[in-house]
């Protein structure tokens, strides 16, 4: 009985660090994403500006 509490506690540890680790990563997919959006979104208003002059 013993051993199978501690084989359910280490999987379950393990899954929750890979859930934890997954989300990280999205999470720095997210923010590049939305750096790029707003790199993207200067650049179309520099060009305005200068196509307006």
């Amino acid at each position: 009985m013993r051993a199978l509490l501690l084989i359910l506690v280490l999987l379950s540890t393990l899954t929750m660090a890979g859930c934890e680790m997954i989300g990280d990563i999205f999470q720095a997919g997210m923010a590049v994403g939305v750096i790029v959006v707003v790199l993207i979104v200067v650049v179309i208003a520099f060009l305005a500006r200068k196509l307006r002059r």
